[in-house]
């Protein structure tokens, strides 16, 4: 049978499906506090580049994948493009609701849907987000394959994930920030270590950031490109499809 990673463990795909909503099912009223424990607000600053590379642009279709806090969505809507806020997870879907109705942001659509198996149809939108959530999805390559598939002739793709540190010292530190940091924050904060360790080593079994922009290309994508941010802490993958 084949295995997928969770973690640092090998499971079957269909085992890694249920534990990853699990872990969002636990975290998702609590994900925006720790994002900024975690990186000391540094997320906020990676989302607003993020959405500053894609530049939308006024009636656009824009589909955000993984987004369920809204975090992205809410950077994207005051350019006057439709958003799709899309998440596998109907808890992080509510807190995104929720979070919308107290800031006043209307016009959001909201879609439970896999990444995997989307039920758009083919050609539906002008660009593609996801931002800390291509990790989490079962099979990548299934993944990069849909967002390709409803993407229209012109469409781009862009993706924010946590990637490999390449700056030599920044690395270690980074690593035993992460490995005995993150998980305490997490039961400190969350009352859940287990969820955060996950997310860690989900990090650590990410492709490095020239393998996943191969895996880009291979689903079809053309002109993909990858911009490391904090030394590769994080990575902008964008791709075309023509």
């Amino acid at each position: 049978m084949d295995k997928v990673s969770f973690g640092f463990e090998d499971v079957p795909p269909e085992e890694k499906t249920r534990r990853v909503s699990g872990v969002f099912s636990n975290v998702a009223s609590s994900y925006d506090l720790m994002n900024d424990l975690m990186s000391g607000g540094l997320h906020r600053h990676w989302k607003n580049q993020f959405v500053r590379r894609l530049r939308p642009r006024k009636n656009e279709a824009i589909l955000d994948m993984a987004g369920g806090t809204g975090d992205i969505a809410f950077r994207i809507a005051p350019s006057g493009a439709q958003v799709t806020v899309a998440d596998i997870n109907p808890e992080m879907l509510e807190v995104g609701r929720q979070r919308a109705g107290k800031r006043g942001i209307g016009g959001l659509l909201w879609a439970e849907e896999n990444a995997e198996a989307l039920t758009f149809p083919d050609q539906t939108f002008d660009g593609y987000t996801i931002a800390f959530g291509i990790r989490n999805v079962t099979h990548i390559d299934k993944a990069l394959a849909e967002a390709h598939r409803v993407l229209r002739i012109g469409g781009r793709f862009f993706c924010l994930e946590f990637s490999t540190v390449t700056w030599p010292g920044f690395a270690e530190l980074y690593d035993a920030y992460s490995d005995h940091v993150v998980p305490r924050i997490g039961k400190a904060v969350a009352h859940d270590e287990a969820s955060y360790r996950y997310l860690v080593e989900s990090i650590r079994r990410f492709p490095p950031m020239d393998e996943f922009k191969a895996m880009i290309t291979a689903a079809g994508f053309h002109r993909v490109s990858v911009e490391p941010i904090l030394g590769g802490a994080v990575a902008i993958h964008s791709g075309w499809k023509i």
